[in-house]
């Protein structure tokens, strides 16, 4: 062999073993890429095995409180739908009839019952034990619990009576918490049942105008994951729902207070209507879902706020570890583009105090 050849030979060693170490990134980023896709395979796989058994809707009693009108009667609806024995709670008798009537024309079978009855399930535990163990007695023990009693209040801090602030806790957190109390028993002794907590995106994050009603509506968060640590064991399944802003009665009454910068921040997400929200709630209460939120906007907020909060599936931990980054970027243009509207309100209305004072 010529020393050329040698030469040559020498420097297609070199080069094809080189070659292996440049390609070393690209063969490590393969592997790294096939673990990935083995391993949310693997998820996909398991999740059904560690999610909860769905509940059956039809011949289920299911209690709604606030079921009158608005979101709470379109969930009743949409458990009649589906076969349920509805017990509608409410103050309001009259309400109560109506909602009856218009509840009754879902049925899908002849043996389905509606019981109304009337009852503030803020104000006395032991009347709502007792109206609630009449509708057991009734039609059976309760399935699922929809706690969808609320009521809101949307001004600025200063001008919210102090005595709305307690009115506010007592009907939308002790409105839910008295119902719960009376069906936890039964549902123990019984290794099943759902409970769904109405509260709203306004329960997810701090908005202005709502200083009185998302303190009320957090509360029911934490109560709910608390409750669902100590029910897991007996197979009963706590469903937090976060619904936007919802064309019913509450929020027109609403809307006749609702300062304008609150308007104003309204308005990026729209209005939603109670059947396209009561399907989606319905639905995850009945596959045990920890969590459930309507469109877009309530999928990012859910994920952003997710924190401690127990998940149903593997699948849906590995969404909201993929989702966080992407969703607090979008995020914080969202909180800038609130406090640039609050900022221009304040600017505007100061300006016009001036003018008024110059005349």
């Amino acid at each position: 062999m010529s020393a050329e050849e040698g030469l040559s030979s020498a420097i297609s060693d070199w080069l094809i073993f080189n070659s292996w170490w440049l390609l070393l990134p690209f063969i490590m980023l393969l592997v790294v890429a096939a673990f990935i896709v083995a391993f949310v395979l693997l998820l996909y796989m398991i999740s059904p095995l560690i999610s909860p058994k769905p509940l059956k809707l039809n011949g289920a009693h299911v209690v709604v409180t606030g079921g009158s009108s608005g979101i709470g009667k379109s969930i009743a609806m949409e458990c009649y739908r589906q076969g349920a024995f509805i017990t509608l709670v409410a103050r309001d008798e009259s309400k109560l009839v109506q909602a009856k009537k218009e509840v009754e024309k879902c049925a899908i079978n002849d043996k389905q019952v509606v019981l109304c009855i009337s009852v503030d399930v803020s104000k006395d535990y032991s009347q709502v034990e007792s109206v609630i163990k009449q509708a057991q007695e009734k039609l059976g023990p309760v399935d699922m619990l929809v706690n969808c009693a609320g009521t809101s209040v949307s001004a600025k801090f200063e001008d919210v009576e102090v005595d709305r602030f307690r009115r506010l806790m007592e009907v939308n957190y002790l409105g839910s918490v008295y119902p719960t109390r009376a069906v936890i028993t039964t549902m123990k002794e019984r290794r099943m049942g759902r409970i769904m907590f109405v509260s709203s995106q306004a329960g997810q994050l701090g908005l202005f105008g709502y200083t009185a009603y998302s303190p009320s509506k957090f509360a029911l968060r934490g109560l709910a994951e608390s409750l669902q640590m100590e029910m897991k064991p007996y197979n009963i399944y706590v469903t937090v729902a976060y619904p936007p802003d919802t064309d019913t009665p509450g929020l027109a009454e609403e809307n006749r207070t609702r300062p304008l910068e609150t308007k104003m921040i309204s308005e990026t997400s729209g209005v939603s209507q109670p059947d396209q929200v009561a399907k989606i709630v319905v639905k995850d209460a009945v596959q045990g879902n920890f969590t459930s939120s309507v469109g877009p906007d309530g999928y990012m907020l859910s994920a952003l706020t997710c924190g401690m909060s127990p998940v149903t599936s593997i699948t849906e931990g590995l969404q909201q570890i993929v989702t966080m980054g992407l969703f607090r970027i979008i995020a914080l243009f969202y909180l800038g583009s609130f406090d640039s509207i609050v900022r221009r309100c304040m600017i505007q209305r100061e300006q016009s105090k001036a003018v008024d004072k110059s005349e």
